[in-house]
């Protein structure tokens, strides 16, 4: 009795289904087509060259025992490959199996044996600059790890995230995780620790960081060669894609579209999505309304322009990693003084490390003022109340909380009125506004307090020698 193609193949994606995953079933079988029998010989049709390989190169042996056992020792497999699919009058090719006896022409035929591997002199279809195809390179930087990522008020939301994301990865209500921010304050980095994480924890996974920019060309690349078919099933193949600078494919219909498809069957497949802009999807222009509500279906998390805290402890972090000495006095200030962004903060202070190494010079605050000056755009400085507490603190040996207390011990109150003084005087916040910083007191209190430190400074000397040391280090 003749066997049916479509009876043989469904038989054989039985065998399949049981020892492959569901995703990956969906992903690499559910597409195939059968389309004829005969001779022992069943021909699929797959929807690239890209496809093909991937199946020789992943699923040769899996694809041998289906095909024995519904056809014996002599069954054969023959693919069948669309050309251009996304052209409106697709071609096919077909690949015989190496037993045909008539010649082929090698430009475009490979024979496939199914007990033999891919043909080693099989082109690779689809070559990505930079990318490899079946051993990826995720194009991930070491350095940029969550343990170099210095969390703070600034960041905690979208690291937090990000973090759990990369434990995660497809399994959380953060997909897409839409990261935003202005330029430099450590969407990128975010990205990679992420990226570098989900390696590290599931190394079976298949990660890709690619600017959106590498993207368009890549995309432009295989629409000139004929190959985007085997430019979506690549990205299609990714468990963790995380696209860089997203706003970057704004106005570009035909990139959009091919993203909005990969986009949809990653995530249909539980697999992770990382964007990343300079805008929140709401404030994005030039992209079309089906794929601004897909980046709205995940979480969206803005990283802020850090606190003084947060830009010590970047410092401090990094030269520790660079095993560098450096004056506490010259930290405050660079963490003070540059108000942009992280990248103009690191700049900084390769900068005075550079300077200091080749001129043989110590790090000192007046160098550090030279360079900063000479080579980064200083942003005009508006005393807080903030910085204002913190070198109050500092000064006296106390915390924020412990000034901002009901304490009535002396040491802590003066402290506490030095803060509403300098306040007053250096800033341009009400007297409300002071004092509801200053741990909820009222206009009268601040008042209060301004007086009293007035007189200190009058009758104590040594109060008096304090407040200036504080005066002159707000005026760095």
């Amino acid at each position: 009795m003749k066997k049916d193609y479509s009876t043989v193949w469904g038989n054989c994606l039985s065998v399949i289904r049981d020892n492959v995953s569901a995703a990956n079933y969906e992903t690499w079988f559910t597409p195939i087509k059968p389309i004829k029998l005969e001779n022992n010989i069943l021909t699929i049709q797959v929807p690239s060259s890209f496809y093909y390989e991937w199946l020789e190169e992943h699923y040769i042996d899996i694809l041998r025992k289906a095909i024995k056992w519904e056809l014996g020792s002599e069954g054969r497999l023959e693919y069948n490959i669309i050309v251009d699919s996304g052209s409106p009058e697709a071609k096919s090719i077909n690949l015989p199996p190496s037993n045909k006896k008539e010649v082929i022409n090698p430009s475009i035929y490979m024979p496939i044996d199914i007990n033999r591997g891919q043909s080693e002199d099989m082109p690779n279809p689809f070559i990505i600059p930079g990318l490899k195809k079946i051993k990826i390179n995720s194009q991930l930087v070491e350095s940029y790890s969550f343990e170099n990522f210095i969390e703070g008020s600034c960041n905690r939301l979208a690291r937090s995230a990000g973090y759990a994301v990369a434990n995660q990865p497809g399994k959380t209500a953060f997909n897409p995780l839409f990261i935003y921010s202005n330029v430099g304050l450590g969407k990128t980095h975010l990205m990679h620790a992420i990226g570098l994480r989900v390696k590290s924890q599931f190394p079976e996974k298949t990660v890709l960081y690619v600017t959106a920019e590498q993207f368009v060309q890549q995309f432009v690349d295989s629409v000139k060669s004929g190959s985007t078919n085997d430019f979506q099933h690549f990205y299609q193949m990714i468990d963790v894609l995380l696209v860089d600078d997203i706003q970057t494919i704004a106005g570009k219909e035909k990139t959009q579209d091919i993203f909005f498809h990969i986009f949809n069957h990653l995530h249909q497949n539980g697999k992770q999505l990382v964007i990343t802009s300079d805008k929140p999807p709401v404030d994005l222009t030039g992209f079309e309304q089906r794929l601004l509500s897909r980046f709205k279906w995940g979480l969206s998390a803005d990283l802020q322009v850090p606190d003084y805290e947060t830009k010590v402890a970047i410092l401090k972090k990094r030269i520790y990693n660079d095993g560098i000495e450096f004056p506490e006095e010259v930290i405050d200030y660079m963490a003070y003084s540059i108000n942009s962004n992280i990248r103009e903060l690191e700049g900084a202070l390769i900068s005075i490390i550079a300077q200091a190494s080749l001129n043989k010079k110590d790090i000192t605050l007046a160098l550090a003022k030279q360079m900063i000056d000479k080579y980064v755009k200083v942003t005009t400085r508006e005393i807080t109340i903030e910085y204002i507490q913190k070198v109050v603190c500092d000064n006296f040996g106390l915390t924020p909380d412990i000034i901002n207390s009901n304490s009535r011990r002396r040491e802590i109150v003066q402290s506490r009125q030095l803060v509403m003084y300098l306040a007053k005087k250096y800033t341009k916040l009400s007297l409300a506004t002071i004092g509801q910083a200053c741990g909820n007191k009222d206009h009268a209190t601040v008042l209060h307090a301004c007086k009293a430190v007035n007189n200190l400074i009058e009758t104590d000397k040594l109060f008096k020698s304090q407040v200036e040391k504080i005066d002159k280090k707000l005026k760095i």
